[in-house]
């Protein structure tokens, strides 16, 4: 079967929510990790990323695991949290999830760049996506740290040829950001009702 870097996480979202509509944890967090390898392509540029992302994951993941029945859904970690105060916390599990998805935000961003300007380097693709997506969180620290990396950003035509494998890489990462999308967006719509949806980093 033709495959790209994004198959596995195509078939990952198929499994995202219950048959009632809510978001289940595991298959959330199985997304989210099926994008790293696709990381892995951008060499060093993403390292910041890649690492930010898997340590949001593996703080939601401990949590799912202490207890898989009671964290079957994903916003119950948050609820519980807001109930006992803590989810403003920086090792909260609000705290991972809201970080996780603005990433996650950013990435789906690059990618339909990648898609809609073809004409744009790779650098132009990620500056551009990191200003719409998390520059406006993150503190001075964080956002030089990622104008020095971008500055690593991989050759547009031999990354697109990397990713591609052996299918139709366009029509895989417009399913992509169309699916993806609003699993996102009802994160966000979850986070802003409890009123946690615009920390910014320290």
């Amino acid at each position: 079967m033709a495959q790209t870097v994004f198959t596995p996480s195509l078939e990952a979202m198929k499994h995202v929510k219950a048959e009632n509509g809510v978001i289940l944890t595991k298959p959330f967090l199985d997304v989210c990790k099926q994008i790293l390898p696709v990381l892995d392509k951008f060499g060093g540029a993403m390292a910041i990323v890649k690492s930010d992302i898997g340590g949001n994951i593996t703080r939601l993941e401990n949590k799912y695991t202490s207890e898989p029945s009671k964290y079957e859904h994903l916003y119950s970690m948050v609820q519980e949290e807001v109930q006992n105060k803590t989810a403003k916390g920086s090792s909260s599990c609000t705290n991972g999830l809201l970080w996780l998805t603005r990433a996650m935000d950013f990435l789906v961003e690059l990618f339909r760049n990648l898609l809609e300007h073809p004409d744009w380097t790779m650098g132009q693709s990620c500056t551009d996506s990191y200003t719409k997506t998390l520059k406006k969180f993150h503190g001075w620290l964080a956002s030089s740290s990622f104008t020095v990396a971008m500055k690593l950003a991989p050759n547009r035509e031999k990354f697109m040829e990397v990713i591609s494998g052996t299918g139709d890489i366009n029509a895989d990462i417009e399913k992509f950001c169309t699916t993806f999308s609003p699993f996102l967006k009802e994160n966000h719509n979850f986070l802003a009702s409890v009123g946690l949806d615009d920390l910014k980093a320290s």
